[in-house]
This record gives structure tokens, C-alpha cells and sequence, in this order.
């Protein structure tokens, strides 16, 4: 195991509004401050009644998914905790994944299928 799953992010326009949609769909609590994410105008987040976390981020030219449409593909992404950055990322890439920017503190990188995902540092809490 390389890591644990820290949120999945879904791309969107307005993070805020999306985010209190999920929390009124699910339950939850919109933008709980968490050490683990800056909260703004391009991210926000829902904390799940069960513990899992939501999170949305701003993308300035979002376009919409079209259901089934492959020329309009879903957007999202899974944030994934690890222990060690580089030791995940060699680990990632010997699964398979290639990557494809770093950020500093996460990396983002691709599935064998092209799926993107980040491999974000685990912080103390």
C-alpha cells in the first residue's frame, strides 16, 4: 500500500455553491477548517457525517460533463495520503502511473488509464 484515499475533488465553477449542494444531498458540514487544505474562492470542501470528505475545486474554463458523452468526460480526481512524497511517487510509477506535474507539496500524476489522482504529503495533525 503506497497510501490512503485523502478526498476525491470534482472539477467545477463555483466550489462553494457545489459544495453546499453535496452537503444538502449527503449530510455534512461545508468548509470545516482542516489542516489539510487552504479554503478559498477556488476550493471548498464537504466533511461527510461518515468521514469521508469531498472536496471542489475551480477550474476558470470548466465545461460541463455530458453523460455519456466521451468529448465532455466526467472530471474528478482522487487526493491520496502518503507517509514519504517521493517514495509514493516512485512506488505510483512503478505501478504504472506516470507523472505529470509537481506542485510543491503534492504531485499529480496519471492511471495507467489516464486518470489523474495526487499524491499529496500526509500532514501531522
Amino acid at each position: 500500500m503506497i497510501g490512503t484515499l485523502q478526498c476525491v475533488v470534482l472539477d467545477c465553477h463555483y466550489p462553494a455553491g457545489l459544495a453546499q449542494f453535496y452537503a444538502a444531498l449527503l449530510g455534512g458540514e461545508v468548509d470545516r477548517p482542516d489542516p489539510r487544505w487552504s479554503l478559498d474562492e477556488a476550493w471548498s470542501t464537504v466533511h461527510l457525517p461518515d468521514g469521508r470528505v469531498l472536496g471542489f475545486q475551480r477550474v476558470e474554463d470548466y465545461r460541463q460533463p455530458i453523460w455519456p458523452d466521451p468529448a465532455h468526460p466526467q472530471q474528478l480526481h482522487l487526493d491520496i495520503d502518503v507517509a514519504d512524497l517521493a517514495a509514493a511517487e516512485r512506488g505510483a510509477v512503478a505501478l504504472g502511473a506516470e507523472v505529470k506535474a509537481r506542485h510543491g507539496r503534492w504531485t499529480v500524476l496519471t492511471d495507467p488509464a489516464g486518470h489523474p489522482f495526487c499524491l499529496v504529503p500526509r500532514r501531522a495533525d
